[in-house]
């Protein structure tokens, strides 16, 4: 396997090599090097300490935590992260070291690290020259190479020992294993499915992370799927398991789940919390169906999704912005697409959505539609999309008038009021039944009225 490494790294590494220091390029920045695959993040151990770094790289570097990773600023702008040789004792949260420790070789390091194929580092050999021709050793202590030909993702060591130090990392396996198409080894697989449990001690902040990463994969769905065997999607969302085997009538072809997932996978947005919602909008169906087979419905099953999305929300700790994309979504995904509605009607939808999800719902609904197993347009559709274009041209709020408050306390010779309101609230349910009134010079006449 011939493998070259960008002149960037092999400049900051000979810097190193100079001053008879060890470094290695470490984590997932081999992984994906073999794989041949964009290498984002530059990630490098070595046995130098901050203070010892700092006299190599003068300026242009900092360190700004306690654990000795020293942070090398390119003349580009680019952050190469360099963390000294480290080994950690002790994780009574299954999360964070008790104790963390600057070790001595890069075999203590890359011991403590995850999975095999993220355990392996290479360096560049000092005796030869120049280092941009090949001249690059492999630290593989692990099997690393074969599992990578083999497509496993395979824990260092005992598994139930990495995954009782930080939790996290089982998620982060079915993450890995998604975006890679890898399997999980067999052992290590079963390890997950016996501590998954602990995936509660890790923050939702952490676990909204992996899970973003996984739902942003094209094929997000088998990521998830990966997750509910694995006994991890049970702890993270429990609502969903619900939906697995309940039958739906009419155009759909799938249970719920199914539907859920085919959604999910025909979603065609880079949002993360898009995809959530195609996950997410029919998970209270099982709470609210009534009757059975075609005679069973789900009446306001999108009314308590909306609930149930924002509690999932609070538990992934989305921020306040995120929780109100998802709660509209969810909430509103049920809207109808008659040629027979008003445009009141229509701007009444694009107010509860928001325009600025607009084009989001409407990529949920497209992929509800396919995966329900209907076609994925139709000309009532189409005609629809149109006319929440148009309606946004015509005044969508007071705010659109062409009068003001201003003009109401001015023409009404009164002081700032509830009355103003009640009076542009007035006008403004006239022009939206006939906006042609939004004219200044109409709407003063209307204000004339209410002296």
């Amino acid at each position: 396997m011939e493998l070259k490494l960008p002149q960037k790294v092999i400049e900051v590494m000979k810097k190193f090599a100079d001053n008879k220091a060890e470094i290695y390029v470490v984590g997932g920045a081999v992984r994906d090097l073999m794989l041949g695959r964009e290498v984002k993040d530059w990630d490098f151990a070595t046995n130098l300490t901050p203070e010892e770094m700092k006299k190599i790289f003068p300026r242009n570097s900092f360190c700004e935590n306690n654990f000795g990773t020293f942070s090398i600023v390119l003349k580009d702008g680019e952050i190469f992260e360099v963390t000294t040789y480290r080994t950690e004792r002790g994780y009574s949260d299954n999360r964070h070291p008790d104790s963390v420790a600057w070790g001595k070789t890069l075999e203590e390091d890359l011991q403590r690290r995850d999975f095999t194929i993220n355990a392996m580092a290479i360096g560049i050999n000092p005796s030869k020259s120049p280092f941009d021709k090949g001249d690059l050793k492999i630290i593989d202590l692990y099997s690393g190479q074969e599992d990578l030909q083999s497509r496993l993702i395979r824990a260092v060591g005992n598994p139930d020992e990495r995954f009782k130090e930080d939790a996290l990392r089982m998620i982060r396996a079915i993450r890995i294993a998604a975006q890679l198409g890898f399997n999980i080894e067999e052992k290590t697989f079963e390890s997950i499915q016996k501590n998954a449990i602990l995936i509660n001690n890790v923050a939702g902040e952490r676990v909204r992370e992996e899970l973003f990463i996984i739902l942003e994969n094209k094929k997000a769905a088998d990521g998830i799927k990966i997750l509910r065997n694995a006994g991890l999607l049970i702890q993270i969302m429990p609502e969903i398991m619900e939906s697995i085997e309940v039958k739906q009538k009419g155009h759909h072809i799938y249970d719920v789940w199914t539907h859920l997932l085919e959604t999910l996978n025909n979603c065609e947005t880079s949002d993360p919390i898009t995809k959530l919602a195609a996950l997410l909008h029919d998970v209270a169906k099982p709470m609210v169906m009534n009757g059975d087979g075609e005679a069973r419905t789900f009446y306001n099953h999108e009314i308590l999704g909306s609930r149930i999305a924002v509690k999932v929300g609070k538990r992934l700790k989305l921020s306040n912005k995120e929780s109100d994309q998802l709660f509209r979504l969810v909430r509103w995904h049920m809207f109808t697409t008659e040629d027979t509605q008003s445009d009141k009607a229509v701007r009444r939808f694009v107010r509860n959505v928001t325009p600025e999800y607009l084009e989001e719902m409407v990529a949920l609904r497209r992929a509800d539609r396919v995966g329900s197993g209907a076609k994925e347009s139709s000309w009532r559709w189409e005609l629809f999309k149109k006319r929440l274009v148009e309606v946004q041209k015509q005044p969508f709020a007071v705010k659109d008038l062409k009068v003001n408050g201003n003009d109401v306390m001015e023409i009404l010779k009164i002081k700032p009021s509830r009355k103003i309101g009640e009076v542009l609230n007035a006008i403004f349910a006239e022009v939206e039944e006939d906006p042609k009134l939004n004219d200044r010079k109409v709407l003063i006449e209307k204000i004339k009225k209410f002296i």
